[in-house]
């Protein structure tokens, strides 16, 4: 027996969702009224049944809420009776706390509050020096003496000799205020016929002026053009002569000793040098072709060098193969003797008939004769 395994529930589980949406699917596609008319009713009853489900369950939660507020409400009415409570009792045990151990006799203040003060208490004061009137007691003001009707006596009095004082000085004031008007009317008119007199002077002199003035330009008019006429007269004449003298100098006639330097006769000033006579070009010309000419010959002379140089040493590589080629045939004659020499020495070997011997002064032999070769080809 197999366990079933949550992955498997959940698999199966999938697929049969799968399935149950494909038929449905294939239910609403293969059915010809509800694809013609274009009512799904199996769908409006499922939204029907949709909303009810929500009307219920807001409905539910309306329920669960308006209870819940309900207990709220219940909660907080006896929380407010307790506290209620709690406050009169609290207020009751401060009033009894105030009556048996805060009572009104025992404060500092009392004697501010208290009913009896006024039968207690002494007058306000008994004159004006009384030691109980202190500045903080406040029971006398200034003006609130016993002697007030005699001092506003004198003080009337006072106040009608200062009153007095002031008319009298207000006049004075008055008269010396027309004074000074009438000293600067005064002076305000001389000012006036100074003021006039100047201005007449001056309109004068300014006529007096402007007819110098004009005067003035006028001869200053006529110099100007005096002066400009001989000016016009002496630089006619000066270009005349520098025409005259342009004409005859040594810039126009190209007269080659004007460009002539001071540090030298083969140095010349640039800003006066009009460049080089024919002599000069003819003889830079000569010099040129002497100069081809030299270089033509150097030319020649370096390629018959470089042609002798050529033949000596093609004759050089010539006689060095040909020495090569003699030692070549020496040493082929020598090896062609060698062989010979050596052939006959081991034909005479073959013919000995006494092996040791024989053989061992053969060997001897052929070592010289194999020394004498080698040296001989060395």
């Amino acid at each position: 027996m197999e366990v079933a395994q949550l992955k498997d529930l959940e698999e199966d589980f999938g697929l049969a969702k799968r399935r149950y949406a494909e038929l449905r699917r294939q239910k609403r596609i293969f059915n010809a009224r509800n694809r013609i008319i274009g009512g799904d009713t199996e769908a409006w009853d499922i939204q029907v049944c949709d909303q009810k489900i929500k009307e219920a369950t807001e409905k539910a939660g309306q329920e669960t809420f308006a209870a819940e507020m309900r207990q709220n409400d219940k909660i907080a009415c006896i929380s407010e009776d307790r506290e209620r409570r709690d406050r009169k009792n609290l207020c009751k045990a401060i009033n009894n706390f105030q009556q048996s151990f805060q009572k009104p006799e025992t404060r500092r203040e009392f004697d501010l509050s208290d009913p009896l003060a006024l039968k207690k208490d002494l007058p306000a004061r008994q004159s004006d020096n009384d030691a109980r009137n202190t500045v903080s007691g406040m029971q006398k003001f200034m003006g609130e003496d016993l002697n007030f009707y005699q001092r506003k006596k004198f003080q009337e009095e006072q106040n009608r000799d200062w009153s007095l004082q002031q008319q009298r000085e207000w006049k004075m004031a008055r008269a010396n205020q027309k004074c000074a008007e009438d000293l600067y009317l005064k002076t305000r008119l001389q000012f006036d016929e100074t003021a006039k007199h100047l201005q007449n002077l001056e309109s004068t002199t300014r006529k007096a002026v402007c007819t110098a003035v004009k005067e003035f330009n006028k001869n200053q008019a006529l110099e100007s053009a005096e002066k400009k006429i001989q000016e016009k007269k002496q630089d006619q004449e000066d270009n005349l002569a520098e025409i005259s003298n342009l004409l005859c100098g040594d810039l126009l006639s190209e007269n080659p000793q004007q460009a002539a330097s001071s540090f030298g006769p083969h140095r010349v000033v640039p800003d006066r040098w009009k460049g080089m006579s024919r002599e000069q070009l003819e003889h830079i010309r000569l010099v040129q072709k002497q100069q081809v000419q030299e270089r033509l010959r150097l030319q020649e002379e370096e390629r018959q060098r470089d042609m002798d140089w050529d033949w000596q040493r093609v004759q050089r590589a010539r006689a060095a193969l040909l020495l090569e080629r003699q030692q070549q045939c020496q040493q082929h004659d020598l090896r062609r003797a060698l062989d010979c020499n050596n052939l006959s020495l081991a034909k005479e070997q073959h013919s000995q008939s006494v092996p040791g011997g024989g053989l061992g002064g053969s060997g001897e032999m052929g070592v010289r004769v194999g020394r004498a070769g080698r040296g001989a080809w060395d």
